[in-house]
């Protein structure tokens, strides 16, 4: 659950700009001739964005926890951590 609604919107804009990316590529593949440079250039930049907001949600998992979990429960935010991260 995100901790409130203004994270919650951050995040929902985050993903949106990473949608747009991702039909950019799509574009410079089908519609345009470009070359596979700029082509692998823009899905990295897509890619490190996706990964950002995973790396933000985790953290929002992280402040759940620490905020509304058990404290003996701590150990698995390690797992959390090597699972998602």
């Amino acid at each position: 659950m995100m901790i409130n609604e203004i994270s919650k919107k951050a995040m929902f804009n985050r993903l949106v700009r990473v949608e747009g990316q991702l039909r950019g590529v799509q574009r410079l593949i089908g519609d345009e001739n470009m070359d596979c440079e700029k082509i692998v250039q823009q899905m990295a930049a897509a890619r490190k964005a996706l990964d950002k907001s995973a790396h933000v949600m985790l953290g929002c998992m992280i402040e759940h926890s620490l905020k509304h979990g058990d404290p003996s429960e701590a150990g698995d935010l390690g797992e959390l951590i090597c699972k998602y991260a």
